[in-house]
């Protein structure tokens, strides 16, 4: 091939160029985000997640819950997820500075989570996502593998599911969250973008999909 080595060094410089493009700017503007500190409650945000969240998080990632669920939600005008109540403003990079895995999602087969613990007029409690977890919901399969079975010694344990009909355990035994159950909770619980960020408000004139 004539000039072979020209067109490969052009070939590299474009991908070198894309990924400087790309990779590099893009660390530059958001790459050292920090929390935002809030004079008015002498708070920052967002919270740090706590061990057991941490861990979840992890949980979240090995069950592959992203690729059912994103985490991230829409501005107005660019689809109705504020008006389903999965947050009241749109996600920004702030939001997400201290997962070390990002988990945007790559589809929506189940609802944005991106706000789950902060949703109003409520928001699900441990129990809620526990036993959603075990019996599954709509398209969403049951993770029993995440609890076990255990016969009752003494007294019932205060961690045991109050299940009914056919999935209350027989008689003797009863269903008990693994600490890998405990850690999606706690992680899921922890999943609150409630904090209103000066960048969280569209630029004026922005328009989104159906907008004139």
């Amino acid at each position: 091939m004539k000039n072979g080595s020209l067109f490969f060094l052009g070939l590299f410089a474009a991908l070198g160029l894309a990924w400087v493009g790309i990779v590099v700017s893009s660390n530059a503007q958001i790459g050292s985000l920090a929390g935002y500190y809030d004079d008015t409650d002498s708070t920052s945000y967002p919270a740090r997640p706590s061990g057991l969240a941490a861990q979840g998080a992890l949980v979240y990632k090995d069950l592959g819950c992203a690729s059912c669920h994103t985490q991230q939600v829409r501005r107005p005008g660019f689809g109705s997820d504020q008006d389903r109540g999965w947050g009241e403003r749109q996600s920004v990079a702030r939001d997400y500075i201290y997962q070390t895995s990002v988990q945007l999602g790559e589809s929506r087969i189940g609802q944005d989570l991106t706000n789950l613990a902060g949703r109003k007029p409520s928001a699900p409690d441990q129990d809620d996502l526990l036993h959603m977890l075990y019996q599954g919901q709509g398209a969403m399969p049951s993770y029993q593998f995440l609890f076990e079975t255990h016969k009752i010694q003494g007294e019932a344990s205060s961690e045991a599911l109050k299940l009914t009909g056919k999935q209350k355990p027989q008689s003797g035994f009863e269903i008990i969250p693994t600490t890998r159950a405990k850690e999606l909770v706690a992680y899921l619980l922890s999943l609150n973008t409630t904090y209103d960020y000066p960048e969280a408000h569209p630029v004026a004139g922005a328009k989104g999909e159906g907008e004139k």
